[in-house]
């Protein structure tokens, strides 16, 4: 078994794309347009499955905005120096409606370097110092 892909359902779905490529270097892999059934697809992500889990982004027709509730928790990025992943991102992240919402710093407890940016629709992605990223 591996995991394929993850949606997450997004209020605009260009907004999504173009946070996902251009704030976290992501590629759009493919899309998919079901009007019939009020629905279109994105996957992006840094490769494809099976050999990469993709992200895929839905926007439902007429739906700008989602109650995250209290069940999700986060994306996590492996990224090989998050401080400077963060200076590189922060602007073009607040351009796109995104923030850094936790600083570079190490996880309470341990010494592992992390950082969390929020995506236009309020996901949270958990950046983590990787040295093999």
């Amino acid at each position: 078994m591996n995991l394929l892909h993850t949606m997450i359902r997004v209020g605009n779905l260009q907004r999504s794309i173009d946070f996902y490529t251009q704030v976290l270097g992501m590629s759009l892999l493919r899309t998919t347009e079901r009007p019939d059934q009020k629905y279109d697809l994105a996957f992006v992500g840094y490769g494809r499955n099976p050999a990469h889990a993709e992200v895929e982004l839905t926007y439902n027709y007429g739906v700008d905005k989602y109650d995250l509730g209290s069940g999700y928790g986060h994306l996590a990025i492996g990224v090989p120096d998050v401080a400077a992943t963060c200076a590189a991102v922060r602007d073009k992240a607040a351009a796109l409606g995104g923030a850094i919402t936790r600083e570079p710093g190490p996880v309470k407890g341990g010494t592992t370097v992390i950082a969390f940016i929020t995506d236009p629709d309020g996901y949270k992605i958990e950046l983590i110092e990787r040295a093999d990223a």
